[in-house]
């Protein structure tokens, strides 16, 4: 019997944050028109949305990161079959930090995981989440097909 997988690893960390653009100090709007800062981080462990004119240093950076990464893997795991292995639970982290854990709840993507997570037909589902606006974009297209390489290697 395998272990169950909970976290992520050091690989799944050091790919949502490069994905996110690395380690940023000083709030700005992402792709999506969204006030972000650190790796990705749109709220603070309050709920308190990130702002214009936040600033922090880099070791607060990397724990905020971390922290608002750890409510991901719960949630992920929660939604999720317990023998999904380690770089199956990494790409699908990655996958909902990005889009939101709303959408990863009610996607396509997550019920063909829970009904066999083997399903080749998984890659194209995260190749549907390229969009933010309505409009392609170039960043997500690869984000979306490296968490499939990621899912499937």
């Amino acid at each position: 019997m395998s272990t169950k997988i909970t976290n992520l690893d050091r690989k799944g960390l050091d790919f949502i944050a490069k994905h996110e653009g690395g380690y940023k100090l000083v709030a700005y709007k992402c792709p999506a028109g969204v006030w972000t800062i650190s790796a990705g981080v749109t709220f603070y462990p309050n709920g308190t949305k990130v702002k214009a004119g936040d600033s922090l240093n880099l070791e607060e950076a990397i724990t905020l990161f971390k922290t608002i990464v750890n409510h991901f893997e719960k949630t992920v795991d929660s939604y999720t079959r317990d023998d999904i292995n380690q770089n199956q639970f990494n790409a699908l982290v990655s996958f909902a930090y990005n889009i939101g854990l709303g959408g990863l709840k009610s996607s396509t993507l997550l019920k063909k995981v829970n009904a066999n997570p083997a399903d080749p037909s998984i890659a194209k589902e995260f190749a549907k989440w390229n969009k933010a606006n309505g409009k392609v974009l170039p960043g997500l297209v690869k984000r979306r097909l490296e968490e499939a390489n990621i899912y499937f290697s």
